[in-house]
C-alpha cells in the first residue's frame, strides 16, 4: 500500500456515541467569538478527543475541520509544521461559516508525543517525516478518522464541507458514512523551516499543496 493510500483502521463509528457535555467558551484565537466544546460518551478509542463548535446558528452543510492534536505547533509555535497557522485558520474560518473543529488527540500523526520527538532527531539527519516515523519501528501515517465519523453523527453533522488539503480525510469519512460534499483548501504556510516537510506532505502523500516560495 503507497501512503497516499487510505490506511486501514481499527476503529469504528460506535452507534452508542453520545455527547456528553457542551461548554461555552470565549475563543479569542477564533476572533473573540463564542463557542461550545463538547465531549462524548461512548468514543471508539480512549483519547479524549473534543470538538469546537462555533457559529450560531449552525449552517445545513457545517464547514469542518478535523485537526489533530500538535503539542509543539499549536501550543508551542514551532515553526517545523504548519499546525499551528492550519488551526488558528480553522478557527477563524468556521466561527465564520458555521461548523467545527474536531481535535483529535494523534499527536505524530498517530504515534505520540516522545515517538515525534524521536522522529524530529531522523529528521535533522535528512529524513523526512514519513521516512522517520518508519525508521522507528512505526507507520508512516497511523491516524483513522472512524472516531471522528462517529463524533460527527453524534453532532449531527453527516453532510459536511472539510477543510483539508489531505485526501485521505476525505477518503476515510466517507468511508465512514460523512457526506463530504466538497474539500475546502487550507491556506498554505510555507516557511524556510516548515518547506521540507510541507514538500514531503506534498509529493508523498498528496496533499494538495501549491509548492512556491516561502512565506
Amino acid at each position: 500500500m503507497s501512503i497516499s493510500e487510505p490506511r486501514p483502521t481499527a476503529v469504528v463509528a460506535a452507534p452508542e456515541v453520545a455527547v456528553r457535555a457542551r461548554v461555552g467558551v470565549t475563543l479569542h484565537r477564533a476572533g473573540g467569538q463564542h463557542a461550545e466544546l463538547v465531549t462524548f460518551s461512548g468514543l471508539p478509542d480512549a483519547a479524549e478527543h473534543l470538538a469546537i463548535v462555533l457559529g450560531n446558528p449552525a449552517p445545513s452543510v457545517p464547514l469542518v475541520r478535523l485537526h489533530s492534536e500538535c503539542l509543539t505547533g499549536d501550543v508551542l509555535g514551532s515553526a517545523r509544521c504548519d499546525c499551528g497557522p492550519q488551526l488558528e485558520e480553522s478557527l477563524r474560518r468556521i466561527a465564520a461559516d458555521g461548523g467545527a473543529v474536531l481535535y483529535l488527540r494523534q499527536e505524530g500523526r498517530g504515534i505520540g508525543l516522545y515517538n515525534k520527538l524521536d522522529a524530529y532527531l531522523l529528521q535533522d539527519g535528512g529524513a523526512d517525516t514519513f521516512e522517520a516515523n518508519r525508521l522507528i519501528g512505526r507507520e508512516a501515517d497511523e491516524r483513522g478518522y472512524g472516531v471522528a465519523a462517529a463524533m460527527l453523527n453524534a453532532l449531527g453533522m453527516n453532510r459536511v464541507r472539510l477543510l483539508t488539503n489531505n485526501p485521505d480525510k476525505v477518503a476515510q469519512l466517507r468511508e465512514y458514512g460523512i457526506d463530504v460534499l466538497d474539500a475546502v483548501p487550507t491556506g498554505v504556510y510555507r516557511t524556510a523551516e516548515n518547506a521540507r516537510y510541507l514538500e514531503a506532505k506534498a509529493l508523498r502523500q498528496g496533499h494538495t499543496i501549491t509548492l512556491g516560495g516561502t512565506s
